[in-house]
């Protein structure tokens, strides 16, 4: 009966995730474009509560109308540039540049945009050098896959492309003074869109809301169902049938061009000689400036000189449009940024997080120095690797 208790028995290991406390560092922006910030004050506060360290670099918030004080008063420290990147994960807007690639470290993680079209591929190199790990937002996704990040601010800059050409069309900016509406008795102006994607979409709500005719063309009859659907009312939707789009351009008043593209070498939907047949006086915003572009005319501006005339038509060509609603883009990135930053705490780490969940995984393009991303590879002819085999190694 003694001997019983002799016998050897099975060892209780604890099997539940260890929850890992990280820091999070947020420079200030580089970009001249570059207004918005990851974390509101109320993001800060919930990290904080949560038992993590975040680190601002002083001033970084100051272009969204949220200062260090606001920021401190929820339990963030203010520091220097090389303090903030001392910190567990790096969390930025702008893809980082030279001087912040030499202060990125081994295994550390950086949260930010890739910016595929103005990459090069000597930053890509120096950041694999790093051994970083690089999470792309414009790749992210979210656990309906869908992209969170393009699809919020796509969102965003929907609503604001039809506010900047109501402004452009009037004569505050001394445009040819046209309401982007219309009233009893006057026929409406003409709105026309490229791409029904989300910013497609909201371009179109916030149109026809200001009673707008409003005319949809993409390449995807899907996409222009579910835009209909989504907006609940029948409107002119159409292929993008070269002919039909520059018909409805020439008595277009507003031209948005929202057509994404993630592969490089695409072609313009709307050439040169289409432009110089719209209205004078007219108005074209192209929100796929990010990637270059989806009208021949358009070539980068600033918030300073947002717009150049073409043809006799204007052109609000600034990349990113999000950054004229600062604050209200900061608040939509936080909503997305602290619940991921806490899941990488409660899961043990990021490495722990890439392995439980595909949508993060998929928004990784650096694993430790290693490629990750075909699209990456191929536009710069650099070899990649998939991060799921890179995983089951590691």
């Amino acid at each position: 009966m003694g001997q019983t208790h002799l016998l050897p028995r099975e060892e209780m290991l604890e099997t539940g995730k260890r929850k890992k406390l990280v820091t999070i560092g947020i420079p200030k922006d580089f970009s001249f474009f570059e207004n918005r910030v990851p974390l509101s004050p109320q993001g800060v506060e919930l990290l904080i509560a949560n038992g993590h360290s975040v680190l601002f670099e002083a001033g970084a918030g100051d272009r969204a109308n949220y200062f260090d004080h606001d920021f401190a008063e929820c339990g963030a420290k203010i520091v220097q540039k090389k303090e903030v990147f001392t910190a567990d994960i790096i969390l930025k807007i702008s893809a980082p540049n030279d001087e912040e690639i030499e202060l990125l470290k081994p295994n550390q993680v950086v949260f930010s945009l890739i910016y595929l079209y103005n990459q090069s591929r000597a930053s890509i190199q120096k950041m694999m050098d790093k051994k970083i790990i690089a999470i792309g937002y414009e790749v992210l996704k979210d656990g309906n896959d869908c992209y969170p990040i393009i699809r919020s601010m796509s969102e965003i800059e929907g609503a604001a492309s039809v506010m900047i050409a109501s402004e452009y069309l009037s004569k505050a900016h001394n445009g040819k003074g046209v309401l982007l509406g219309g009233i009893t008795g006057i026929s409406p102006a003409e709105v026309v869109i490229l791409g029904a994607g989300t910013a497609g979409e909201f371009a179109a709500r916030a149109a026809l809301g200001l009673g707008a005719s409003v005319k949809v063309f993409d390449n995807s009859f899907h996409r222009l169902r579910e835009l209909e659907r989504n907006i609940g009312q029948r409107i002119f939707t159409s292929v993008l049938h070269p002919p039909a789009v520059t018909k409805a351009m020439q008595s277009a008043d507003a031209l948005i061009g929202s057509l994404r593209y993630l592969q490089a070498g695409h072609t313009f939907m709307v050439t040169e000689d289409q432009v110089s047949q719209m209205k004078p006086g007219s108005i074209i915003i192209d929100l796929s400036m990010d990637q270059g572009g989806c009208i021949e005319t358009s070539k980068c501006t600033n918030f300073d000189r947002p717009i150049f005339h073409k043809h006799g038509v204007i052109h609000y060509c600034v990349p990113n449009i999000a950054s004229r609603v600062s604050r209200t883009s900061s608040i939509a990135l936080s909503n997305i940024f602290a619940p991921i930053l806490l899941s990488i705490g409660e899961s043990g780490g990021i490495q722990n997080l890439i392995k439980e969940n595909l949508g993060i995984s998929q928004g990784v393009y650096l694993y430790k120095g290693i490629l990750t991303n075909n699209l990456i590879a191929n536009r710069f002819s650099l070899p990649s690797k998939d991060i799921g085999l890179l995983m089951a190694a590691f």
